[in-house]
């Protein structure tokens, strides 16, 4: 099996390992866009398990994780939900931006998430215990917490934890330049530029770039983009929709690569 691409900063993928062995839930924290998703699927690949991911959003609902009945050629089946199979079948179900989640759903994962790592399913009467191999996994971005978007104490308290930020600037162009191929200078004046929006975030952008954008923009600069329209389209455009805004970036921009 191919192992995706990871530049790690610190510990974290030993954490992850040990969490594993140990058979302890993991939470990650950090800002979009960061690695979060990158190091589970690195990870998931390096330990050789099968990567149950899921999307939360705000309707995400207890079924959709642990399944339901559907109707099929006029029977009526029972459908496993992402999690179940994960823990049927081991690896690692990770639910990215949990938060996200109606509040009802995540009391679901506390049989998961402590010593008795258990799922019972009130559908079917089933009382399923995760296998050595399971491994449960959750992420969000601190950023968005607000008094209606918080994990409940008696949630966090159940896991581990990693903290997550956007890398140095050494680390970041070693991952564009890993990801993409790109060359080195263009690696330079793409983290210099994300790093200048970033320090514009805390006035005129809801969100700041992500290394992921600056990624985007490698990519295309690499199959031969020329490098302002690069940068308008994937950071630019996705961090603004004020055109005000838009073009104060693109004149940073433009003076970065004059």
């Amino acid at each position: 099996m191919d192992i995706p691409y990871y530049e790690p900063f610190g510990d974290e993928c030993s954490v992850f390992e040990s969490a594993w062995r140990n058979h302890l839930p993991l939470l990650i924290k950090g800002p979009t866009g960061c690695g979060k998703t990158r190091f589970v699927v690195h990870m998931a690949a390096r330990l050789g398990l099968p990567l149950h991911t899921v999307a939360c959003h705000d309707d995400l609902s207890a079924a959709d994780l642990v399944g339901r009945h559907l109707l099929q050629d006029g029977a009526t089946l029972w459908c496993d939900g992402p999690l179940t199979r994960a823990v049927r079948e081991g690896g690692i179900c990770y639910l990215d931006e949990v938060v996200e989640a109606r509040k009802d759903t995540t009391v679901v994962l506390h049989p998961l998430a402590d010593d008795r790592r258990a799922l019972p399913i009130e559908r079917t009467g089933e009382m399923l215990t995760a296998p050595p191999s399971f491994m449960l996994v959750v992420s969000y971005n601190p950023g968005y917490q607000n008094l209606l978007k918080s994990l409940k104490p008696s949630t966090r308290q159940r896991f581990i934890a990693l903290r997550f930020d956007f890398p140095s600037s050494e680390r970041e162009q070693a991952i564009l330049i890993g990801e993409t191929g790109c060359d080195t200078a263009t690696a330079v004046q793409l983290v210099e530029l994300g790093r200048t929006f970033r320090t514009l975030g805390e006035h005129d952008l809801d969100e700041v770039p992500s290394t992921r954008l600056l990624v985007y923009a490698a990519q295309l600069i690499r199959s031969g983009m020329d490098r302002i329209t690069a940068c308008r389209v994937a950071l630019v455009e996705a961090l603004t929709d004020d055109p005000q805004t838009a073009a104060a970036l693109l004149e940073v921009v433009h003076a970065r690569f004059a």
